[in-house]
């Protein structure tokens, strides 16, 4: 069911801002009123067709190891706003302050700032709509492949709450580039397939690389595109070793 067909049958002020979500997880404390995480997302967020309290996984039950038997589902968005084993709902007239909300907790520097520098928590941002991302599925890394033979190569694609554009491989570290086959999403903010096939020139050890562009432009980088102090919104492009032979 639609989060935004409850809220409204449930009625929501003017003044709401933000929606929390509590679970049943335990505290490893064994202490059950300790609340293990409990964040949320902004009310034009919630309000999404999109965004979902999920009671069925491919037609079943939601298994209790993947959240069941009640989920919230934020798509497009860290997988921390999408709440499990959820038991109640809150409404803010601000941000929530639920744990894991606040501090560095899924939050990154508003502003870019050199590794290892040190900046207070209310110089992070909380993350929102992820960055464009792509990964290879098949073959896995390590592979050895006969030179005179042409690989395919398959993996998945995906830009938060934009749409990708195009998808690109390349097999000599980024120096060019072809472009991949990409399927259409199933819906706006679904994973995206990427197909393609890839010749190397001259035995010896290569990599290939995989880069996709959402709708804005915008290109996954070659490194990671920022330090913060978790590690988070890692979309440097991915890397898969091969080692040719022949």
């Amino acid at each position: 069911m639609r989060l935004g067909d409850v809220l409204r049958h449930c009625g929501i002020e003017d003044n709401a801002v933000y929606v929390g979500y509590y679970g049943r997880d335990l505290h490893l404390s064994g202490d059950p009123d300790k609340v293990v995480i409990s964040r949320g997302v902004p009310v034009e967020k919630a309000l999404q067709p999109e965004t979902l309290l999920a009671v069925r996984l491919n037609g079943e039950p939601i298994p209790l190891l993947h959240g069941g038997p009640l989920c919230l589902v934020c798509g497009g968005w860290p997988a921390s706003a999408s709440g499990k084993w959820v038991h109640g709902l809150t409404v803010r007239d601000r941000i929530h302050d639920g744990t894991k909300m606040g501090g560095r907790s899924y939050r990154v520097p508003c502003e870019p700032i050199a590794p290892g520098s040190d900046i207070g928590d209310e110089q992070m941002c909380i993350i929102e709509s992820m960055p464009v991302k792509s990964l290879i599925t098949f073959p896995r890394s390590g592979l050895r492949q006969p030179l005179a033979e042409a690989l395919t190569i398959r993996g998945h694609a995906w830009a938060g709450e934009r749409a990708v554009s195009s998808m690109h491989v390349s097999i000599d570290f980024g120096q060019t580039w072809q472009t991949a086959r990409l399927d259409k999403p199933l819906n706006r903010l679904a994973w995206q397939r990427f197909h393609a096939s890839v010749t190397f020139p001259r035995s010896g050890y290569h990599e290939v690389w995989s880069r996709a562009v959402d709708d804005h432009g915008i290109s996954q980088p070659m490194v990671l595109p920022g330090w913060n102090p978790k590690g988070y919104l890692n979309n440097a492009c991915h890397r898969l070793a091969v080692q040719v032979t022949g």
